[in-house]
């Protein structure tokens, strides 16, 4: 499909690649990997065309069509949300003119024996078939779709594009390459702006698409899940794996292992070699044999290693200081900008020590709630921190607040006390300012340089209470995992707001899920909450397609339903309401169980037995999940009820 060949690029002399090739398949899905730097997103736009190679070709058949989707883009304004998504069918618009015309100038002619008239019946032909393919149905309920899977409310259709922050003009963008249904996808990083389900949608999207896909990702569960062949950049040279991330990091580790050995045996070669010479250099009779060493020496290929750092950097937060045993404790709190309420009498307790995640869907009050939090918004209800309650908070703003004239060595050194000062050039390595970028003025890094670096403070100070805003936007999986394991041994507690199942797993031991203006607990890890969720967003996907079906079979004269549309809605009605009947006797059942066993913990046996407390535990997270399937059955029949 697309060749690369004997690719060479430099910048300022030195080369970034030097003579790669491969191919990419029709309905390859490809991870992109290597290191900061080592230039996937410049083998990308290479791709992509947005960038010439220094030497070699691309081959690129003339009918195939890609899409690229770029970390940073400038944005189109004056459009709506549908306006500017719309754009990804001009060429079904462009192709449907070309067949009017051509269908006008067929009738017109009378020389139906002529060359010229049979081939523009072979264009028509070929200009419908292909319109055909890529179809010409219901354009709306295609961008409706997209737009709904990576998150968009119906609501915000018509709002302007210009209303909506960076990371969601993105996925606009994202929407739009989705739509035009090219031939090969490129994506670079396109996960940093979803929340979970916008990314479970994307995975499955990409999947089953058909559609070829070069992705750049530092997600591993989402490459993992998406790709089935890795491609490594390393010192230049490229690494061909047709297997997925986790399975090419195992042969990796092996590859490299080959690659120390050979590398040592040449120098030890070269060694003897270098010696042989210096030994027999001034010696008439063995004059030969030298310069044919020398010349052996001049014609041999240097084998180079990419150096991996093996070193276990543990960074550790300073100690945190002493809080009360609830740092946070919310009742009955309430947030609405304007009309539009975004939190609805939510609470939650979250206890000293704990480790939880906020999760859920862009735009239902996350950031609101860690807002309150910090008392930077009014609010209605209560919100009481703990004693001597210390927060350390790290948002994308964050950045802005870096002193420009500093270094980013002094930036760090600023902040750091006691023996962690000994370590600030591993830390500074671990999170990619490895060797002179160092000592870099804050001036001159990018967005992306700048969040690390508010990440890297923000570790170093003495706090008790962590709120993390999206931390892992700009970091590479080293780094995503020293700060996990920072966090994970963090004695204080923490709260993080992200997307990354990865960085989540075995980082959190409660899940809090934001929805429909409340908040739900779970209790377990970020993969015992999707195993559920999966199965919830099901329910509620039903839901949604119930009122769209509804909402569509309203008659445009008085708004009333029709009699076999009025009897479908009777019978869902008379269903939904049989199964939250069902969910309430099982929650019953379930409560009484229960009951019964915490009389039993009175009896020092049964308090002792780790397996009757396992079942009693297993037996409140089951109640905990019937009455969340009980929630959301009754909101399914309350919207059935009003549409009645």
């Amino acid at each position: 499909m697309i060749s690369i060949e004997q690719l060479r690029v430099e910048f300022g002399g030195s080369p970034l690649f030097d003579d790669i090739s491969f191919l990419i398949n029709p309905k390859d899905r490809i991870a992109l990997v290597g290191k900061n730097g080592a230039g996937k997103t410049t083998l990308l736009k290479l791709v992509a065309g947005k960038m010439s190679p220094t030497k070699g070709n691309i081959s690129i058949p003339r009918d195939l069509t890609i899409g690229y989707l770029p970390q940073h883009m400038i944005h189109n304004e004056g459009t709506t949300v549908m306006e500017e998504t719309s754009r990804a069918f001009e060429h079904i618009h462009e192709l449907e003119k070309e067949i009017e015309q051509l269908g006008v100038e067929l009738a017109t002619r009378t020389d139906y024996d002529s060359e010229d008239y049979h081939r523009l019946i072979d264009r028509l032909t070929h200009q419908q078939e292909h319109l055909q393919i890529i179809g010409n149905g219901n354009y709306e309920a295609q961008i409706e779709k997209t737009l709904v899977g990576l998150g968009f409310l119906r609501s915000d259709f018509q709002r302007a594009c210009s209303e909506f922050s960076g990371g969601w003009r993105m996925r606009i963008e994202l929407a739009k390459i989705l739509l035009i249904r090219p031939d090969v996808l490129l994506l670079d990083e396109p996960t940093n702006h979803l929340d979970i389900e916008s990314i479970q949608w994307l995975e499955n999207f990409l999947i089953g698409c058909g559609s070829s896909v070069v992705l750049v990702s530092h997600d591993k569960a989402f490459i993992d899940a998406v790709t089935t062949r890795t491609i490594e950049i390393s010192l230049g040279k490229i690494y061909d794996y047709a297997v997925n991330y986790s399975e090419y990091v195992r042969l990796r580790k092996e590859r490299h292992e080959q690659q120390v050995r050979a590398y040592e045996n040449q120098q030890k070669m070269i060694q003897d070699t270098e010696e042989f010479i210096e030994r027999f250099r001034y010696k008439a009779t063995k004059s030969v044999q030298v310069q044919s060493r020398i010349k052996q020496l001049d014609k041999l290929e240097r084998l180079e290693v990419d150096v991996e750092d093996h070193s276990r950097l543990s960074l550790k937060f300073p100690p945190a200081p002493h809080s009360g045993i609830i740092p946070v404790e919310i009742e009955h709190l309430s947030k609405a900008y304007g009309s539009h309420l975004v939190l609805d009498s939510i609470g939650m307790i979250i206890n000293r020590g704990e480790k939880v995640a906020f999760v859920g869907k862009n735009g239902e009050g996350k950031s609101t709630l860690v807002k309150c939090i910090m008392n930077e918004i009014e609010y209605s209800g209560k919100l009481k921190l703990g004693h001597q309650v210390k927060i350390g908070y790290f948002a994308q703003n964050q950045a802005a607040l870096l002193d420009d004239s500093l270094t980013v060595f002094q930036t760090v050194d600023q902040v750091a006390v006691g023996e962690v000062r000994t370590k600030i050039r591993d830390i500074l390595g671990a999170f990619m300012f490895g060797g002179e970028a160092s000592d870099k003025k804050v001036k001159v890094l990018s967005g992306g340089e700048r969040s690390r670096l508010a990440m890297i403070r923000l570790l170093l100070e003495p706090v008790n209470l962590l709120i993390l805003d999206e931390p892992t936007n700009h970091l590479d999986m080293r780094s995503k995992e020293v700060l996990k394991e920072a966090i994970r041994t963090f004695n204080g507690t923490a709260i993080v707001v992200s997307h990354d199942r990865e960085f989540l797993d075995g980082l959190v031991t409660k899940v809090y899920e934001f929805g429909n203006k409340k908040v739900r607990e779970h209790l377990g890890g970020i993969y015992d909450f999707l195993q559920y969720k999966k199965m919830e967003s099901l329910r509620e996907l039903e839901a949604t397609t119930v009122r769209v079906q509804n909402e569509a079979t309203k008659a445009p004269s008085d708004n009333k339903l029709n009699y076999e549309a009025r009897k479908e809605l009777s019978r869902k009605i008379r269903k939904a309401e049989k199964e939250v009947e069902e969910a309430e006797k099982a929650i019953a059942l379930l409560e009484t169980e229960i009951g019964a066993m915490e009389n039993q913990l009175q009896d020092p046996v049964y308090a002792s037995d780790p397996a009757f407390i396992m079942n009693l535990q297993s037996q409140q997270r089951e109640l905990e999940h019937k009455l969340y399937e009980w929630e959301l059955l009754s909101e399914q029949l309350e919207s059935l009820k009003q549409t009645e």
